[in-house]
């Protein structure tokens, strides 16, 4: 399918079939770098057109020569120096389908990983209201200098989001800081960037949850050279938008799930899968909010 921006015509790859009442939800699926939106698809074993099992519509949206037009404000690929309207696109495409495949634009949620995920970081700023829900997966927020787009006047408006991060992720560091020379290099981005438990505490404030996180482990470690597991801080209170960081130690630049990515971005964890997550945690599959598998519970620090 494609749209119409600005007048450029930007395509997406659509799974679900036409029709509907109004009332199905969409995912917006936005890729790394140097991808597009089949690419993201097969990279991540097609594990999110699961959601459209469920009576959802996923949307995987092709950026500009491969990348996004991104929260980061030293972004130097394509998309940022042509100035791509890519939150323009977003908007278009969330027309388009639901007109043509009864979406509820109450029930509008976006995924993105790596520069996707930078993406969608920009779209829950800069277009509030837009989205019911965000996850974010190997990408951390901009430190405030380097950030390209803020909250208006008056508090941001709260939205639940999700956040998935290896510790051992060699382009996006989950301790945040700069990314190394080569990262730099390659991806043409710069800045500086808040670790991923700062990302959390972040989204958390902007939620208005003053209560402390909790921490659960989901896996137990797994065996071999690469091993992962998983863990997850629970930022919630009653009348609030939760926060959940899923913590993948040992994890690497890769999403979890069923398919492992190249040796070169590091652990895949196939204990959890990222579409399963947000299945869950947006209620895509009709049960409330939670997540499987848990198997002890501690404050976090």
């Amino acid at each position: 399918m494609n749209v119409d921006v600005d007048g450029m015509a930007r395509s997406v790859t659509v799974v679900g079939e036409p029709g509907g009442e109004g009332s199905r939800a969409l995912v917006l699926v936005f890729h790394g770098s140097r991808q597009d939106g089949q690419v993201h698809r097969a990279f991540t074993g097609k594990a999110y057109d699961a959601l459209a099992q469920q009576g959802a519509v996923v949307a995987y949206l092709d950026g500009y020569r491969g990348n996004w037009n991104d929260a980061r404000r030293q972004s130097t690929f394509p998309a940022r120096v042509a100035g791509i309207d890519d939150t323009g696109f977003a908007r278009a495409v969330i027309d388009a389908l639901v007109a043509r495949h009864g979406i509820d634009r109450q029930r509008v949620f976006a995924v993105g990983y790596s520069n996707g995920g930078q993406m969608v970081l920009r779209l829950v700023h800069e277009a509030p209201g837009l989205l019911a829900g965000a996850a974010v997966i190997a990408a951390t927020m901009p430190a405030p200098g380097d950030f390209l787009v803020n909250d208006g006047p008056g508090p941001g408006v709260p939205v639940p989001v999700l956040l998935v991060h290896g510790t051992k992720d060699r382009i996006v560091p989950y301790g945040g800081g700069e990314m190394s020379r080569w990262a730099r290099t390659v991806f043409k981005v710069g800045g500086r960037s808040l670790s991923m438990p700062e990302t959390a505490a972040y989204f958390a404030h902007r939620n208005g949850i003053t209560a402390e996180p909790v921490r659960t482990a989901v896996t137990g470690c797994g065996r071999g050279r690469r091993q992962t597991w998983v863990e997850r801080t629970r930022y919630a209170q009653d009348g609030s938008a939760p926060v959940d960081l899923y913590t993948v130690h040992g994890g690497g630049h890769t999403v979890p799930g069923p398919r492992s990515a190249p040796f070169v971005l590091g652990a895949t964890n196939h204990d959890v899968s990222a579409a399963e997550l947000v299945s869950e945690f947006f209620g895509l599959d009709g049960r409330s909010r939670r997540s499987p598998g848990l198997v002890s519970r501690a404050p976090a620090p």
